[in-house]
């Protein structure tokens, strides 16, 4: 993976869509002094070289999804295979491969305390996983997707 070369401008946009993704180009143009199309072409080539996505970020209690969870999970294998299996539930939102404790920490969100159990039982019964840590969220006290333009 290489670098993708972006200049101030282009942080200032990703920083402007950080805080809001439904900025429109005429509002992007006026904030960092380009024309309109000079704005969405520089947004189109950011988005289409994967520096940037923008979505919508939901707030998964509100969505019924009550219960989320962090899961350590040490393997005895590889651990990028086993990241891809896991990565392969519907529950699981993020799997990372660490070095240290857990090989892999995977967060869950699932809409119940016995949706969890379930996924914590196919995650625990997968080849080559040894054991598996489960820290249930009590609440979540920052979370951003402000990084990298600062």
């Amino acid at each position: 993976m290489s670098l993708i070369p972006i200049d101030d401008i282009d942080r200032e946009l990703i920083r402007i869509l950080q805080a809001d993704g439904r900025t429109s180009y005429s509002q992007l143009s006026r904030e960092v002094g380009l024309s309109d199309a000079a704005c969405r072409q520089r947004v189109v080539k950011l988005l289409e070289d994967g520096v940037i996505d923008v979505v919508a970020v939901t707030d998964p209690v509100k969505l019924g999804l009550g219960y989320q969870a962090m899961l350590g999970v040490k393997v005895s294998g590889d651990a990028r295979k086993v990241a891809i299996d896991i990565g392969a539930i519907d529950d699981t939102v993020y799997v990372v491969m660490t070095a240290g404790r857990f090989d892999l920490l995977v967060e869950t969100v699932s809409f119940d305390r016995d949706e969890f159990t379930a996924v914590s039982n196919d995650i625990r019964s997968m080849e080559f996983v040894r054991s598996v840590e489960v820290m249930p969220y009590l609440g979540i006290t920052k979370q951003t997707y402000d990084w990298g333009v600062g």
